[in-house]
């Protein structure tokens, strides 16, 4: 089999560290030589690629601009021989394609796996730079393509992947009873959860969610949002939550490592965000057959069909997000409806497997084997 290196800056529970951990594993389930090289710095996920076998190697990049560490890579490459790199997220595309080119690496495959606005000229000139030596570029969705095509980069470069997403089923030993959830979490045996699952920063837009707790309170008194996730906006959106007088039904939860105990006891899944590449938190809570309210964005689109399989509603639009969850949680048929259509979609067009064999076959063509 062809060897191929995948690089990628952490091993933190990312979405696109989740997609590379699905996609390696898999790939080496399969038969493929597989070698992962983490950039920066590891995380949870390591376990999870140390388990199946696949090795691991770890640059140690210090500094925004570190040629040490971009010589360790070159170096790694080297002595690997890939017939193929494929790197994920800015640093690793950035470092890794150019480290491959100069290692004589013959095929390399960049990832972009979000609409990142936050990139400025220094980072479109690099990406743009590097894409011409690029065969392709993988994306999740069709929005991150258009993102990218938009700012100058080749569009008949990129081919898209959807996320893969395995059958939910949480371990048993995490399998736990909705009272006994409430119960740990301190919150009354009829409440009724939202869920809000990411990082606390501003692309979440967590602010619209607890601004709609205020509407949906105004309405029935039985209604609590689980903020799941931490970030440098934590304190900011607590105190936020004080001052919108909610913090009584706005719970911040912080990191969990286990999340499958929860999702299956949400009522819906409420995601805010102003950009998204593929959102994972979406894509589990469909598959766990949780109704989703998210904002009608070009990522969340390729995962929401409007009305069967949840809701989109417009970027802030805060009263919109408190009226749908409204919808769901006075309705059972609906929210029964949707789940079991969110689950069928997810089952239908989103697994792991077609996810791993759309891979193989892009890189058998590229590789030519």
């Amino acid at each position: 089999m062809p060897r191929i290196l995948q690089i990628i800056p952490t091993l933190v529970r990312g979405g696109a560290e989740k997609q590379l951990t699905l996609l390696a594993t898999g790939l080496v389930r399969k038969g493929w030589d597989v070698h992962v090289c983490v950039l920066t710095h590891t995380g949870p996920l390591e376990e999870q690629l140390r388990q199946a076998g696949v090795p691991l190697t770890f640059i140690n990049k210090r500094w925004k601009l570190d040629p040490f560490a971009y010589g360790r890579l070159k170096r790694e490459i080297q002595r690997l021989q890939p017939d193929l790199v494929h790197t994920w997220l800015f640093a690793a595309n950035a470092y890794g394609r150019q480290a491959a080119f100069a290692a004589g690496v013959k095929h390399v495959v960049a990832g972009e796996r979000c609409v990142d606005p936050w990139k400025g000229t220094t980072q479109l000139t690099i990406d743009r730079y590097l894409a011409r030596r690029t065969e392709r570029i993988v994306t999740n969705s069709s929005g991150v393509r258009d993102f990218y095509a938009g700012k100058g980069l080749p569009a008949e470069k990129f081919t898209v992947i959807p996320n893969g997403i395995a059958p939910f089923a949480p371990p048993a030993e995490q399998a736990v009873t909705r009272e006994r959830l409430l119960d740990e979490l301190g919150l009354p045996k009829d409440a009724r959860l939202i869920g809000a699952i990411g990082r606390l920063w501003p692309q979440k837009r967590l602010k619209d969610i607890i601004w709609s707790a205020d509407l949906v309170k105004c309405v029935r008194d039985d209604g609590h949002y689980l903020i799941i996730g931490d970030g440098p906006q934590r304190r900011r959106l607590e105190r936020y939550a004080e001052q919108a007088n909610v913090s009584d039904i706005v719970h911040f939860l912080g990191e969990r490592s286990d999340i499958p105990r929860i999702l299956p006891h949400l009522d819906l899944l409420m995601l805010a965000s102003s950009y998204e590449g593929q959102s994972n938190a979406i894509m589990e809570a469909m598959s766990a057959g949780v109704p989703v309210v998210a904002s009608d964005i070009p990522g969340n689109r390729d995962l929401i069909v409007n009305g069967e399989t949840g809701f989109l509603v417009e970027v802030g639009d805060r009263a919109a997000l408190a009226q749908k969850a409204l919808m769901i949680l006075a309705d059972a048929d609906l929210a029964k409806k949707l789940g079991s259509a969110g689950r069928e979609r997810m089952l239908r067009e989103f697994s792991i497997e077609k996810m791993v064999e759309r891979h193989e076959e892009l890189y058998r063509n590229l590789i030519g084997s």
